[in-house]
């Protein structure tokens, strides 16, 4: 039972998904430092050993597994009058199928889309569903330039993460709806949040593949001879301050090293 005990804490409560390498490990680390306590979900034993950190081995892709075990393990505590800050770090993510569209395995495109898709859009909806009404709730998605461009190879991966863009503009669209139910949380503000390019096991996933199999591999191999990539305390330190930040639209993109974009909104405010 990962979560049965009780720990004295600032009333900051974050689920952040992936958090046994990259991005994820990082804000989890940061916002352990900063006084929060953290629950984290990846499918490899967890790296973090602290007080206030609790782990929940999951593989996101068993979307059945993954819904029983955090209502069961993670619901209970969510649901805890003394959380004052909810937050959701949608990090983990699903690289596989880095190839042209002919060689997809749509099996293994399921799998994708449980991990990068499914599994976060559904975790959003748990986080509202059950956080205490008085409290402020914060989203981060962790998003990617393949949400928006076109790279060829990574059909799978790009479309798994433009949906979930659109999921979170979806989500806030309800909540800024009169009809909207209660008791839900007033305070929440999403976040699509494209990190930049990191240094992480994903990107040397990436550089690793042929070329015969995956078109966009000199441009991964170039980002790393070029020097260009970036390490995972830069957007680790961005997305911690989202989740601390109050008066924040219902709905915002940005990207590393930007402060908002054209895109955030306010309340109420969605695509046409």
């Amino acid at each position: 039972m990962c979560c049965a005990r009780s720990v004295a804490n600032a009333g900051q409560l974050a689920i952040v998904t992936g958090t046994t390498s990259g991005i994820g490990l990082t804000v989890a680390r940061r916002l352990l430092d900063r006084d929060w306590e953290v629950v984290g979900i990846a499918r490899r034993p967890a790296e973090t050993k602290h007080p206030r950190y609790r782990h929940l081995a999951i593989d996101l892709a068993d979307l059945s597994h993954t819904v029983h075990t955090v209502e069961r393990e993670v619901a209970p505590l969510v649901s805890g009058t003394r959380w004052q800050r909810v937050a959701l770090v949608n990090n983990a993510a699903n690289l596989d199928l880095l190839t042209s569209v002919e060689q997809i395995d749509p099996v293994a495109l399921l799998r994708v889309y449980a991990v990068n898709t499914a599994a976060p859009v559904w975790l959003m909806g748990f986080i509202i569903r059950r956080s205490p009404p008085e409290a402020t709730v914060r989203i981060a998605n962790i998003s990617s330039g393949a949400a928006t461009g076109v790279f060829p190879g990574l059909a799978a991966y790009g479309s798994s993460k433009a949906a979930l863009r659109m999921a979170g503009m979806v989500v806030a669209a309800e909540l800024a709806a009169s009809q909207r139910r209660p008791p839900t949380p007033t305070d929440v503000a999403i976040l699509s949040y494209q990190p930049g390019i990191v240094d992480t096991p994903m990107q040397r996933l990436a550089r690793d593949q042929s070329p015969e199999r995956f078109p966009s591999v000199q441009l991964f191999r170039d980002f790393a001879a070029n020097g260009v990539l970036v390490p995972p305390e830069a957007p680790a330190a961005e997305i911690v301050a989202f989740l601390e930040a109050d008066g924040q639209p219902g709905f915002a993109e940005r990207s590393l090293g930007t402060s908002s974009s054209p895109r955030a909104r306010s309340e109420g405010e969605h695509d046409g």
